[in-house]
């Protein structure tokens, strides 16, 4: 997708003008980048390396995740592989910090691309639907995990994670509602915001810390690295 600021400069203006109220998020916190990546360089554009990041970061924060992550490719000798993986056994990836289950959840992704059944590169040709099907029919991808990957990986501007609570959080507080609203009620209201439902999932999540503190956990780990090489 075209990530050109002229194009995110368009999106955010029809996002505004079917939602007024974003219009005031915008002045606060600029056009926000829904497609960034933050991993400091880790998975270097490989879909599969970002998907082994993505399982390993569930439940647990960026800095375990990208502990975790960098454990793995050590052992793996470089960006994770799917053969590279497929050599490793459950007992070698949990000593990397993974629990069994992520464990046998990334051992069978990388099976699942070694048989063919899965080639997490061309995903880029199938529409979102078909892409949410494949990815979460695989073993620990969830339909929150897949719709991450749309947006991050594939660059998909029409998909707003109505699971996620932090998604739930900002609706209210945009809304005005006095209630936090379910997910059927969060995907109701952001249907008006279709086909700019990730520009709108990106500054969501961006209202939930003040302008003047980062918001992306991601972005929070790596600025911590920065403080720690730097003896801060």
């Amino acid at each position: 997708m075209n990530r050109k600021p002229e194009e995110r400069t368009r999106r955010y203006r029809e996002l505004a003008q079917r939602e007024p109220r974003f219009q005031a998020l915008l002045d606060t916190y600029g056009k926000v980048d829904p497609f960034a990546w933050p991993d400091g360089g880790r998975t270097a554009g490989s879909k599969f390396a970002a998907l082994v990041l993505h399982i390993a970061g569930q439940r647990i924060t960026a800095t375990a995740a990208f502990a975790v992550f960098d454990r793995i490719a050590a052992l793996t000798g470089g960006i994770p592989q799917p053969t590279t993986i497929a050599a490793l056994d459950v007992m070698g990836l949990r000593a990397t910090g993974l629990s069994g289950s992520k464990a046998r959840y990334i051992l069978a992704l990388a099976e699942s691309e070694i048989s063919g059944r899965v080639d997490l590169e061309s995903l880029g040709g199938l529409p979102d639907r078909e892409v949410l099907a494949v990815l979460t029919s695989l073993p620990g991808i969830g339909t929150w995990t897949a719709q991450m990957f749309l947006v991050r990986q594939l660059h998909r501007p029409d998909v707003l994670p109505a699971g996620d609570p932090g998604i739930r959080n900002a609706v209210q507080e945009l809304l005005h509602r006095k209630e936090l609203p379910s997910i059927s009620a969060t995907e109701a209201v952001a249907r008006n915001w279709s086909p700019n439902r990730s520009y709108a999932a990106a500054l969501l999540w961006r209202s939930l810390a003040p302008a003047d503190q980062i918001a992306d956990p991601k972005e929070r780990a790596l600025a911590k690295e920065a403080r720690k090489r730097a003896g801060g």
